[in-house]
This record gives C-alpha cells, structure tokens and sequence, in this order.
C-alpha cells in the first residue's frame, strides 16, 4: 500500500490587521490581559465583499498547487474542512471547487473545527493509499470574526479568535519510508458543550429566534479551565502515539506543527514532550486562533521559512471542540 506525501502547501491571510489595542476600543480588554492569558498579539479579519471562507481556500490552494507543480485541473478530490462555511449548505467544498473551475470531482466537507484539518488529511491520505486517488486537495479555512460577540459579554472567547486559510496537496510518495507515516484521530464527546456553539439550532421548533439573538445564545462559549485541562493531556498523548506508532522518540521530531490554540498550551507541550524552543512552531501571535486553518497555515510558514527541509520528522497536532484530537507523522520529502 502506497504512502501519500505532501507536495504543495500555501495560505492565505485577510489584509485587515486588528491588534489587541484594537480591541480596547471595543470591549473592557487589555494588551497585557489577551497577551498573558493566551500569546496573541493580533488576528487578521475578512473583509467583506473581497474574502470568503470558500475563495480564501482557493487562494491557499492555488500556492499549495503551484509548489506541487500541479493545476486545479490535476485535482481529483476536494477535503475541506471549516465550522465557518459560507452558508448553511451546501458545504464550501463546491464552492471551492467553483472558484478552482474544477469539474465534477468530488468535494468533501469536514466538521471538526480545531481536528477539522488533520482529520481532513487523514481522510485524504486513506483515498491515496487505497490507489482512488492521486491528487487530493487538503484545506483548512475559516471565518470567526463575523461570528464573535464584541461585547464585555463575549471577551473571553472574542479575543481569540481570527480569520484565513491555508492548504496542502496530497500526491502518492516515491517509497512507503517517506510521505504520511501515520495518522491518529480521537474524539469524546462527554464535554461537548464545553467548547461550544449552541445556537441556531435543529433541536427547537425554529432553529433562530430573536430570543437567541437577544440572550447571546447564537456566539460561541468555551469553559477555558477545562478546555486547557484536557488540551495539556491529550495533545502530548496523540504526539506520543504516533511517534511510538513509528519507533521514534521526541528527540527524533525535527518540528512539530500544533493547532495555534493559546501560546500556554504550546509551551506546556514543548515542555511536556522535552523539545527545545526551536523544534515547536508557533504564528499564534499574529494571527490569534484560526481552527481548522490554523494548522496549515502554520505548516505554510514553516516551509516557506525553511524551518522545514527534506527527510525531516515532522508532526502535526491539534486538540479542539467535541472533544477532537489528532495528529499526523510525516518523513517530508
């Protein structure tokens, strides 16, 4: 059975810059309080009428094809993985697919959120081994700020999180020694409405009422204590799995790539696992936390800044919603 490799990554970022002082102006917030509790220093947010969750994927996903050599029409499979798609339905992998003028492939929608990535690459990387598929296009995209409560009321969960995309394309590997050597998926769902958003929902007699609107009911909530306890567990456990999957140890990882969820999560991790500063790459400080994209972006910028090279171990991780969490070991060639 063939492995599947990353041959192209790229993302993309709204222009709109908007920094924690930014968000003085909006909500009783500080630069020093958003710094401490979480890293971020500033977000990036669409700008209506120009970015889409759909054409900023296809922007990334353009840069991933072209590292890869590839047109949109090589592709033969959409994954895309958002909790911010452009409408209700249908998902944003037609209209990925519409902004590529990509024929008649199939398109694939992934919901979970901060895992919504790797899980999306594990999907796509199955279709590649089975011989299905040969080029698969992997995007993680998303749109918060349009959902976020600005208000004292929302502070908690609304400093957190920012706009953009990023993408990969999955091609079969020249040797089973390189490529996707493993992926890892788990979920519990006996705190899911921890993390959280709970409204407009299907289970009342209307999905959206003005009563939600009114009582803030329609913006994410999130139990950041245990949401930190549980993401400090199962992140260094679904990196350790697959390392021990593979026979390697944490001094074999030459970089790992975790979902840009709070810097104190990451930090905890590197410590955790025993990996200097240098192995861990962290963008969270720029571009606050983006969920499914946050992953691919992150790996975009590793490459791009040659943090990444060929024969490196590279993992990648994330914890998240549902609970979700996941993880992928990759020989990058």
């Amino acid at each position: 059975m063939r492995n599947s490799k990353i041959a192209g990554v790229g993302h993309y970022v709204p222009e709109k810059v908007v920094t924690n002082f930014d968000l003085e102006k909006l909500m009783d917030t500080s630069n020093e309080w958003i710094l401490e509790r979480t890293g971020i220093e500033e977000r990036r947010y669409f700008e209506p009428g120009k970015d889409t969750t759909a054409n900023m994927g296809a922007k990334a996903s353009l840069k991933a094809l072209a590292m890869a050599g590839l047109q949109a029409s090589d592709v033969d499979l959409i994954v895309f993985a958002t909790l911010s798609p452009d409408y209700v339905f249908p998902g944003s992998g037609v209209l990925l697919q519409r902004e590529l003028n990509i024929k008649e492939i199939p398109a694939l929608d992934v919901r979970n959120q901060c895992s919504g990535f790797i899980y999306a690459l594990s999907v796509a990387d199955q279709f590649i081994k089975t011989g299905m598929y040969n080029n698969v296009l992997v995007v993680g995209s998303e749109i918060h700020s349009s959902g976020l409560d600005m208000s004292n009321r929302g502070r908690a969960v609304s400093v957190i999180f920012g706009d953009g995309a990023g993408a990969v394309v999955l091609t079969p590997a020249e040797s089973p020694e390189t490529g996707i050597l493993s992926t890892h998926l788990h979920a519990d769902g006996e705190l899911a409405e921890e993390l959280a958003c709970l409204t407009p929902t299907s289970n009342q007699p209307e999905r959206l009422t003005h009563a939600m609107i009114d009582d803030g009911s329609i913006y994410p909530v999130m139990n950041g204590q245990t949401v930190f306890k549980n993401a400090v567990v199962r992140f260094p456990e679904v990196i350790m799995e697959a390392l021990a999957r593979n026979n390697y140890k944490p001094e074999d990882l030459d970089m790992l790539i975790p979902h840009q969820a709070n810097l104190r999560i990451t930090t905890f991790i590197q410590q955790k696992i025993g990996l200097p500063a240098e192995k861990v790459f962290s963008n969270i400080q720029r571009y606050g936390n983006t969920t499914a994209a946050s992953v691919p972006i992150a790996l975009s910028e590793a490459v791009e800044q040659g943090k990444i090279k060929a024969d490196d171990l590279v993992c990648l991780a994330a914890f998240g919603s549902g609970f979700t969490w996941a993880s992928a070991l990759i020989r990058w060639s």
